[in-house]
């Protein structure tokens, strides 16, 4: 009948590699080189699954890459504070093209 039901909560998987996005609600963070596996499992406990939906059109809040680099060096009593600021400072990003009025090259007009 149409009615919508929340996702739940996908299984816990492994690492992901460089450069892939993960997100936890509606926070989205790209996986910084030199994230440890104990990282990643505390990110886990934390809610954060990598994005396996493909394409994935929701939108996001971007945390910055300085601050998930900042995670990544951080030691464990201090995890929980920096990963607060990175959400403070996760950035709303409408667009991932660099000009949204350009249509992507797949796209013909007649």
């Amino acid at each position: 009948m149409g009615i919508r039901q929340p996702r739940a909560l996908p299984r816990r998987g492994r690492k992901p590699p460089i450069g892939v996005g993960v997100v936890c609600g509606d926070v989205r963070m790209i996986v910084p080189a030199g994230m440890s596996d104990e990282l990643w499992e505390w990110l886990m406990d934390q809610g954060w699954r990598e994005v396996i939906y493909r394409p994935d059109h929701r939108i996001y809040r971007q945390v910055p890459v300085s601050c998930a680099a900042a995670l990544t060096d951080a030691t464990v009593d201090t995890r929980p504070y920096l990963m607060e600021q990175a959400v403070v400072r996760a950035e709303l990003r409408v667009c991932y093209r660099p000009d949204p009025d350009v249509l992507p090259a797949y796209v013909q007009t007649r």
